[in-house]
């Protein structure tokens, strides 16, 4: 079977689109979020504007840009996550983007929602060279396992370690205002505000928002674009595919009501935590740069957790 074929089919409003229709249409773009705040946006009863399934920009080729430059010609408003200029070496950034829409058109900026609050030790880290590249069983690395593998421990060694209330409500802390420092300087809307009061419902992982957040997103999106309707919630849990643990001790510093959750689970397989740590930390002796690019993009974390102390390096 050809893949392009799925990819094709799966995007057809990109690759395929119906003859352009009266309603005005709103492309929003942007990584995996972007693709569930389009379907809330899409849920709104009585929108008055239509959307378009498109890949997340992450997976765009230079084949795509036709494709893409033809709906943008059509595009009323765009709704954008702050994209850099020329990123992967196409020019898809924001602002590249903007220029290119039609005379009257506007353009809106959302953030990547990015909160480590419900789940402190949790990172993402990308190899300049290559950052399509993941540890293995889930996309997320774990600070206590780069620790663990900066101290040369064992998979069988004890890696979990104890933090105190304080230091998970600083995690969460500084989550926040790191997503509200980019929101002010690269963005026309916001929710770092809204992050504390969502409780267990903000985050399903540190980058996959919760239904409840998509939803607050997108009415904001359309109060700021004037538009006076309300959002309707949608039928299923979005950027559900990977779900984190979420520990009984971090619902208690928080004060959150919830229930923990013991395990990953991925696609519907229950994982759990020692089997990520185990395939992990083995991963890490091949990819030791992971490392030290783990050290420099979350050291701050880190420290707030005392785990580059406890792994025996300083």
């Amino acid at each position: 079977m050809d893949p392009l074929a799925g990819r094709t089919r799966h995007y057809r409003d990109f690759y395929a689109p119906a003859a352009e229709q009266d309603a005005p249409l709103w492309l929003v773009v942007g990584n995996c979020q972007a693709e569930a705040l389009r379907r809330v946006l899409d849920n709104v009863p009585g929108r008055p504007f239509r959307t378009a399934r498109i890949p997340p920009v992450h997976e765009f080729t230079a084949d795509d840009l036709p494709y893409l430059d033809a709906l943008l010609a059509q595009t009323a408003v765009l709704l954008s996550q702050p994209i850099r200029a020329d990123y992967r070496d196409l020019p898809v950034g924001t602002a590249q983007l903007a220029d290119r829409l039609p005379a009257g058109a506007v353009s809106v900026r959302w953030p990547v929602v990015r909160y480590a609050g419900l789940y402190p030790f949790q990172a993402i880290v990308r190899r300049p060279a290559d950052r399509s590249l993941n540890p293995p069983v889930v996309p997320y690395h774990d600070l206590r396992t780069v620790s663990a593998a900066r101290a040369g421990r064992s998979p069988g060694d004890p890696w979990d370690v104890d933090i105190s209330a304080d230091q998970v409500r600083s995690v969460a802390a500084y989550s926040r205002g790191e997503l509200a420092r980019r929101e002010n300087r690269d963005c026309d809307v916001g929710v770092s505000d809204l992050l504390e009061s969502l409780g267990v419902d903000a985050a399903h992982t540190i980058n996959h928002p919760g239904n409840p957040l998509l939803e607050a997103l997108a009415q904001r999106l359309l109060d700021r674009l004037g538009v006076p309707l309300t959002v309707a919630g949608v039928d299923g849990v979005l950027l559900s595919s990977v779900t984190a643990p979420l520990e009984a001790r971090v619902l208690e510093a928080l004060g959150i009501a919830g229930a923990a959750r013991p395990h990953w689970c991925r696609d519907g397989e229950v994982i759990s935590p020692q089997t990520v740590h185990a395939a992990q930390l083995r991963w890490y002796r091949d990819n030791p740069d992971f490392v030290d690019l783990t050290v420099e993009r979350h050291g701050i974390v880190m420290e707030l957790l005392g785990l580059l102390t406890r792994s025996g390096r300083v």
